[in-house]
This record gives C-alpha cells, sequence and structure tokens, in this order.
C-alpha cells in the first residue's frame, strides 16, 4: 500500500506536500464562510462565482498548461507556481485582516489563484512520474490523493475553529507560511534519482496532438464524460456543506470545517483502498460513481446534522475512489511523451467544470433549498455510471447475470472483456502507422538514389 515511500524522493515530497495541502484546506475553508457569511447574507449563488472564478481559468488556459508542462522542467515550474500562488493568498488575507475586503476584491484574487492552479496541476500531476517511475505510478498517484485529503481532515476543522477564534484573516495568512513546505521540499530532492521524462522542443501542433490522442482512444473519452460529469455538478462540496449546515442546520463555522474533515475520512479510506490497487480499471470508477450517487440521494434526506454527517464519510470514501481511479487510469495507460497535455485536457474537464456547475449549485440551493442541490449531485453520479455502463455494454461484452439458485441471491456474475483493449488496439492501430511510415521513407529513399 505504501509502496512509493520507499523513495527517498517521494517521501520529501510527500512530507512538504501534506502541510502545504493541509493550508490550501485552511484557506478555501475560511474563504468560503467569509464569502457567505461576512461578505453576503447566506448567498449560495456568491460562494458557487467565487468557486468559478477559482477554477474557471481551468477552461481556457488548461490544455495549454500542459504544453508548458511537457516543455519545462517539472521542479522549476512548480517553484514558479507555489510563489505566485503564495502572493496571491498574502493578498487575499491581508485586506481582511485590514477590514477592507470587498466581494469583487475576493472574486478577483480567486481568479488569479485559479490561473497559477490551471497552471501548476497539470506540472504537479507528471512530476509525480519523475518521482517514481511509471513503475510504482498508480500507487504514488493514490497516496498523493491520501495526503490530499489527510490534509482536508485536519485543514477545514483547524480552519473552522481559527475562523472562530481569529478571524478567517489570519487563517488565510498562516496558509502562506505553508507554501514554504513545498518550496523546501522542491529544493531537496536528489536530482540523480529521479526519472526526467523528456521534454518536447518547441513545436506547432503539439496541443492538437494531445486533443487527437484522446479523441482516438474512446476508453479516455469515457473516462473524460464521466469526470466532467461528477466534477460538473457531483463534487461542489463546498456548496452543499456550507448551505446544509447554515440554512438546513442553523449551525457556525467551526461545525462547517467539521462537516469538510468528516468527508475527508472517507476520502483518505478511498485513496488508501485505490493504493492497494497494482492496477486502476473502468469497472472500479463506474462502480465509484454509482456508489457517489446512492450515498448524496442519503445524505440529501438526513433529518439531523449528526446523521448528515455519518452519511458524508461514504461520499468522501466513493467520490476519492472515484477520482484517483480514474486519474492513475489516465496516467498509466498515456504514453509518458504526451502524458503532460492529456494530463491536461483531463484536468480541464475535471476542474474546468465547475464554473459551470458551481452556480447553477448555488442557484439550486437558493431557490430550492440545498437537499435539491445534493439530489442534483447524485443524478450526476448516476448519470456517469451510465455512461460506462452503455459503452461497456456496447463494446466490451458487459453482460451482469445472476448466479445460480445454490449461491447467495446478492451475488451476480459479470462478464466483461477488459479494461485494456481499447488502449492495446489503439498501441497496435500506432504501431501499424509507423511501420508503414517507415517503410514509405525506405521506398522514397530508394527511389532518391535510382
Amino acid at each position: 500500500m505504501f509502496r512509493s515511500l520507499a523513495g527517498v524522493n517521494y517521501r520529501i515530497w510527500f512530507a512538504g506536500a501534506l502541510i502545504s495541502n493541509i493550508g490550501t484546506w485552511m484557506q478555501r475553508t475560511a474563504q468560503d464562510w467569509f464569502v457567505l457569511t461576512e461578505l453576503t447574507e447566506n448567498d449560495a449563488a456568491a460562494v458557487g462565482v467565487t468557486m468559478a472564478l477559482q477554477f474557471g481559468p481551468a477552461l481556457v488556459i488548461g490544455p495549454f498548461a500542459g504544453v508548458i508542462a511537457d516543455r519545462i522542467p517539472g521542479r522549476r515550474l512548480l517553484a514558479m507556481t507555489q510563489i505566485a500562488q503564495a502572493l496571491l493568498a498574502l493578498a487575499l488575507g491581508l485586506i481582511i485582516v485590514l477590514g477592507v475586503a470587498e466581494l469583487w476584491m475576493v472574486y478577483l484574487l480567486a481568479l488569479g489563484l485559479g490561473v497559477a492552479t490551471a497552471i501548476d496541476a497539470p506540472a504537479r500531476q507528471t512530476f509525480v512520474g519523475e518521482l517514481v517511475g511509471t513503475a510504482e505510478l498508480p500507487n504514488a498517484v493514490a497516496l498523493n490523493s491520501a495526503s490530499f485529503n489527510t490534509a482536508r481532515l485536519i485543514g477545514p476543522a483547524v480552519a473552522g475553529l481559527l475562523t472562530v477564534l481569529v478571524g478567517a484573516g489570519w487563517v488565510i495568512l498562516i496558509n502562506v507560511v505553508t507554501f514554504a513546505a513545498m518550496l523546501v521540499a522542491l529544493g531537496l530532492l536528489r536530482a540523480g534519482e529521479l526519472h526526467p521524462m523528456k521534454k518536447q522542443g518547441r513545436g506547432r501542433g503539439q496541443l492538437r496532438a494531445g486533443i487527437r490522442y484522446v479523441t482516438q482512444r474512446a476508453d479516455l473519452v469515457v473516462v473524460f464524460a464521466m469526470v466532467f460529469v461528477v466534477g460538473t455538478f457531483g463534487f461542489n462540496f463546498a456548496i452543499f456543506t456550507a448551505t446544509m449546515v447554515r440554512i438546513e442546520f442553523d449551525r457556525g463555522a467551526a461545525d462547517f470545517g467539521l462537516l469538510s474533515s468528516v468527508i475527508a475520512i472517507g476520502s483518505v479510506a478511498g485513496a488508501l483502498m485505490t493504493a492497494r490497487r497494482e492496477r486502476p480499471r473502468l469497472r472500479v470508477i463506474t462502480l465509484a460513481a454509482l456508489g457517489f450517487a446512492g450515498f448524496m440521494a442519503i445524505a440529501a434526506v438526513m433529518p439531523t446534522f449528526e446523521l448528515f454527517a455519518l452519511a458524508l464519510i461514504p461520499i468522501g470514501f466513493f467520490a476519492l475512489t472515484m477520482i484517483t481511479s480514474a486519474n492513475a487510469y489516465v496516467q498509466t495507460t498515456t504514453r509518458a511523451s504526451i502524458r503532460g497535455r492529456v494530463m491536461a485536457l483531463y484536468l480541464t474537464i475535471f476542474m474546468g467544470g465547475t464554473p459551470i456547475g458551481a452556480p447553477v449549485l448555488g442557484l439550486v440551493a437558493n431557490e430550492l433549498g440545498a437537499r435539491w442541490a445534493m439530489g442534483v449531485g447524485a443524478l450526476a453520479g448516476l448519470t456517469a455510471a451510465i455512461i460506462a455502463v452503455a459503452w461497456m455494454r456496447s463494446t466490451r461484452n458487459l453482460r451482469i447475470r445472476r448466479t445460480p439458485a445454490d449461491e447467495p441471491w446478492w451475488r451476480l456474475r459479470v462478464r466483461y472483456d477488459g479494461d485494456d483493449r481499447e488502449r492495446e488496439d489503439y498501441d497496435a492501430r500506432m504501431r501499424d502507422l509507423d511501420t508503414a511510415t517507415q517503410e514509405i521513407a525506405i521506398v522514397e529513399a530508394e527511389m532518391r538514389k535510382t
């Protein structure tokens, strides 16, 4: 389960990322609560707009960020994005502490943070491969998610308590300090033990090559579609929990932070379970989407704060199982030379849906109530599962049959031709194309000689 931690470089990275991620979750929690309760009068739509601006740049510059990640060495690029994010957090914390913050200022800084994050995300994802190599990549991706969600377990709870005691501005300023941990970790990495990927030189058509690669892999198209649907309308937990806490249960900032940490309990468990699997599979992504849908629906009708909190644990488990498995599936089935561009497209789809879904869910929460907004999230998970099942039935001979009478009624037999056939078919077509190109080049060379 913890194989990647055997390497010194990954241990250094893991420690630095954990500290930095705790600060990131502290800032997110404090910022969302500040917008909901201080800058507006419980306006969920304003929180949705803030999230949209923070994730919106991924829609525009995300694919180009992949080209940058395939060109610039990962350590250098990550150091630049970490410094940029620290400066933006410093500005946000100062305007809140000084009492001059207005909604438009928060919007503007959220947009700037979104730009830095859009460039940082594909570089961070592909750099993991340089830390551990291809063989341990699925395990490292899962442990990265475990680190991120362990931070999510700690950060929001601490932020909720400190927001009550010292205010949101000071919580955000603490996050500025945590960026130093990531910068120190990048500086301590042993260059000789890295697994550097060959970087692409400048050239035309590199972004189109990444898009063409994805569109010619039907399995990746299915994964991208699932991630888009759930990322757009399902993974807006800040809106769900903030509105349920404030409107449905009439609780405060500390309870909001507590619920974010409760989700992280399930998320850490999901990430660690994924780390145990040697290979990510499409069927796991599909089942996780279905489980997410079911527990979102259950949470939406919970009558008390305590029962709602309990329902969030399996939501976190299935959400992280789905997204971590999808991430690892895309990375491990993509050629290293083009991985940065493919991951940038993946993250554009995943993060870029938030600007669409967050304001919509905010309006649903305002007009119909927070429970209906969670119902939309449940429907998103169900839709994602239906997309995958429909594709597997039509192209992978998926069949589900009841077991014989002498076996338990709840056991089903699943017949499925496998997760890897699409990638194998694509690689075979590429090998045939390369062979044909080489043969044509040889014939042309012979013709020139004669």
